[in-house]
């Protein structure tokens, strides 16, 4: 899959010259979507710090997808997609263990850039990255192709308001599709709406549709075969 228009290569490629200072939570084939929210379980000490200290602060952590091939350096510092998730903690659990259960939602796309940090956890300047918006004459289409999409790939019947923007809806997609690795960090990582709507609306025609569950599976998990 080619690179999506306009988006810059690594993390030194031009972009704007400052952000926010943010901790990094590396996970393997992981992507924070803006507007979508991501439960997490938080056992490891370094990241058990890394909440602590967040709620005492802003409650905003990146998260970013570990290299495909790297996710047996998990215990160290993988390396990371330059294109990652800022995220805001908007509910904690605090366990007896010193453990976390939290909600993070996603606020936008960034490009990262690693910088010193003087605690357990890794920290990055996360910059927002703008999305390309879609020519109002192409928009009303490819918002009903995307619906659509949707609707015939969802396990459950999904509420949908006219307000989702349309990229959110190709993100939607993009969860819903679950490609590989390598697609989907290909697919997150593009700003152009248009460009990513499309993509994701090609996968969806070139994979099976899911066969949809009825009341006789509910009752009966073998299909009624002996």
């Amino acid at each position: 899959m080619q690179p999506c228009d306009g988006l810059p290569d690594d993390p030194h490629a031009d972009a704007p010259q400052s952000g926010v200072i943010a901790p990094l939570f590396p996970l393997p084939n992981v992507f924070l979507f803006p507007g979508m929210s991501m439960p997490l379980h938080i056992f490891e000490p370094r990241y058990r710090q890394m909440i602590e200290d967040s709620l005492d602060g802003p409650g905003r952590i990146v998260i970013a997808s570990v290299l495909e091939g790297s996710q047996d350096e998990l215990a160290g510092s993988p390396p990371v997609h330059h294109i990652a998730g800022l995220g805001e903690i908007m509910r904690h659990e605090r366990l007896p263990d010193g453990r976390f259960l939290i909600l993070l939602v996603g606020l936008a796309r960034v490009l990262i850039r690693e910088t010193p940090s003087d605690r357990l956890y890794r920290k990055v300047e996360a910059i927002a990255l703008r999305e390309r918006p879609v020519e109002a004459s192409v928009a009303a289409a490819l918002r009903a192709e995307l619906l659509a999409a949707i609707h015939a790939r969802s396990p459950e019947p999904l509420e949908l308001s006219d307000e989702v923007p349309l990229g959110q809806l190709a993100d939607i997609l993009l969860l819903v599709l679950q490609p590989p690795q390598s697609t989907m960090q290909e697919l997150f990582s593009c700003v152009a709406v248009d460009e990513r709507a499309r993509r994701a609306l090609a996968l969806h025609a070139a994979a099976p549709l899911p066969r949809k569950r009825t009341r006789r599976d509910d009752a009966d998990p073998a299909g009624g075969r002996a």
